[in-house]
Parts: C-alpha cells; sequence; structure tokens
C-alpha cells in the first residue's frame, strides 16, 4: 500500500502528489498537460503519465482531483481499467449532475467498479500542501480502511489527517464552503468588522449544516472541520480563488471581470443557483444564500448583501 496514484495535473493534484511524496509513497501523476510545460511544477519524487491506464496498475489508492465539470469523463475513462479492488479518494470541491446537486461519489459508484470512495475536505489549501506547510485535511469514507489507507499514503509530521465516516456531509460541506467563501471574500471587500464577519460566518454555517442534511448528510459535520474550520481558515486564505472573487465583486467588478482577475476556474458560481434550487425545493431556509444570489447572479450595488442581511426578521434562536 506505498504507492499512490493522483489524477489531476492542476495545483491541487500537484500539492497532493507533493503531499504523497512527501510521506514517502511512491507516487505517480496522471495529466493531460503537455509534460514539456508542466515538467517545472512536477514536485520532487513524483513521476508522470499521460496514460489513464497507468495509475490503476501502479497503485490501489487512486486520489482524483479533476474539476468537477470532467468527473463524468473522468469516471468513465477511469472504470475502464479499474476494479473492485482499488480505493479512491477524491479532493474535489463540487458538486455535479443534471441538477448540480449529484455528488462526486455519486457519479463515481454509478459510472464505474468502483465502491470503496471517500473524500477530503477541511482548512487545507494547495499553496500551503505544495509547500510542506504544517496542514489540517479531513478524509470521509463509509469505510473505514478507506481512510486508514489515506492515512497510511499521505499522513507525515506536517500533515495531519482527521477522519469522518460521514462521506455524504463532508462531499456538500466542501461544496457549500466553497460558496460561502466568495461571501467571506465579499464582506471583508465592504469592509465589515470583526462582529459582522463572525455573525454571517456563524449563521451561513447553520444554513449550510440544513442543507446538509437535506441532502443526507450529518448537521454535526458541518460544525467541525468540514465545515466551520474551512471557513473560518478562508477569512485569512486571501489567495483562495472564491475569496478572493467575493472581494473584488465588492469592489465593483463585475462577475465576468472577477473570474478573468482570478484567473481560476470558480465553482462556487455555476454551484449557487443549483443550491438555491435544491433549498427552495426542500424548503430549506437559507437566506443568506439568497442574499448572495442576489449580490453576485444578479448583479446588485455591493452594499445590498449587508443591508439584506442587517434587516431580515431576526429568528428567535441565536
Amino acid at each position: 500500500m506505498g504507492n499512490v496514484g493522483i489524477i489531476g495535473g492542476g495545483p491541487w493534484g500537484l500539492a497532493l502528489a507533493a503531499a504523497a511524496a512527501r510521506a514517502g509513497s511512491s507516487t505517480l501523476l496522471y495529466t493531460r498537460r503537455a509534460q514539456d510545460k508542466a515538467s517545472a511544477a512536477i514536485p520532487e519524487g513524483v513521476k508522470v503519465t499521460q496514460s489513464m491506464a497507468d495509475i490503476p496498475k501502479h497503485a490501489r489508492l487512486l486520489v482524483l482531483a479533476t474539476p468537477s465539470a470532467v468527473i463524468e469523463d473522468v469516471a468513465k475513462e477511469l472504470g475502464r481499467h479499474t476494479d473492485g479492488s482499488h480505493y479512491v479518494v477524491h479532493g474535489i470541491r463540487g458538486l455535479a449532475g443534471e441538477d448540480g446537486t449529484e455528488t462526486v461519489s455519486d457519479i463515481l459508484r454509478r459510472l464505474t467498479p468502483l465502491r470503496r470512495m471517500g473524500a477530503l475536505g477541511g482548512p487545507v489549501l494547495a499553496s500551503d500542501l505544495a509547500a510542506g506547510n504544517p496542514s489540517v485535511i479531513v478524509c470521509g469514507s463509509r469505510f473505514p480502511e478507506v481512510n486508514d489507507v489515506f492515512v497510511e499514503g499521505f499522513g507525515c509530521n506536517v500533515l495531519r489527517i482527521y477522519k469522518t465516516n460521514d462521506l455524504r456531509g463532508l462531499e456538500w460541506a466542501s461544496a457549500l464552503v466553497g460558496v460561502l467563501a466568495i461571501a467571506v471574500g465579499y464582506a471583508q471587500g465592504l469592509g465589515m468588522n470583526s462582529g459582522l464577519l463572525a455573525a454571517l460566518i456563524t449563521r451561513s454555517v447553520t444554513e449550510a449544516s440544513r442543507l446538509a442534511a437535506a441532502a443526507g448528510g450529518e448537521e454535526r459535520t458541518l460544525l467541525g472541520l468540514a465545515g466551520y474550520g474551512d471557513l473560518l481558515a478562508s477569512t485569512s486564505q486571501t489567495e483562495r480563488p472564491e475569496v478572493a472573487f467575493g472581494r473584488l465583486l465588492a469592489k465593483g467588478k463585475s462577475r465576468a471581470d472577477a473570474l478573468a482577475a482570478v484567473g481560476m476556474r470558480v465553482e462556487a458560481v455555476e454551484l449557487l443557483p443549483k443550491l438555491i434550487a435544491f433549498g427552495d425545493k426542500h424548503k430549506v431556509r437559507a437566506p443568506i444564500f439568497h442574499s448572495m444570489a442576489s449580490a453576485i447572479l444578479e448583479g446588485k450595488p455591493a452594499q445590498h448583501l449587508l443591508d439584506d442581511l442587517m434587516t431580515r426578521p431576526v429568528e428567535d434562536r441565536a
């Protein structure tokens, strides 16, 4: 079990490959990017292949780090080269499917023979992981052996790994926090004081926990590292794409211009309206998500989010 296969050659895939190699695992990275362009970024101790078929041959532990928009195509190809003996863990911060609320593990289960799978979440940045800075990550799976194998493949003195059996809650937490990190950046761009920012974070995580529960996850997962921890970390993670995008919106940039300035795909932008539709369908009260949609998707003035939050009826319970 000392071998790890990474699928995805973007910043997150490279960071995970670096972490696995640092932990002493024999690490093979699959990327479609031309090696002559990407080779300078390949972490020390990591080998590269441009054939996905090589990855399942190299390792039983496979880690996906691709955009959610291409996960179905990746799953179909991966399914041709894997069987039930493999473990797969994904680090994809998003949801997919026709209505945008299908988890990556659902898609993998539908399109591949893989069954023992897990997901990653929590307050970790690709830049910290790549640099070897002390970091914390959460691995979630219904199968204890998946969590254990991930710890064996990645655990070291600079990466602390927490385990959970709430796979669905963790997947939803990662997606929901990605959306809420935009609100954190937006609030910072507006110059919200620390008290208002704390209120925004607290209330938004409460909303997120209700949405995750409606999707079949556990509310308490949002109250730990995968929810609160991840969102609290975003307050100082200025390079995080969602935070940077929110700050630019608050400064008056259009959605298109803000995305161009960030220079990376912000999956949360496309996910937000789908989450709202899901919440409305399941009668989940989520006013902060609705306010975000108004400010981000409808292009209302930056002050709209603050005014909306301050004038909504106060709930009976703080």
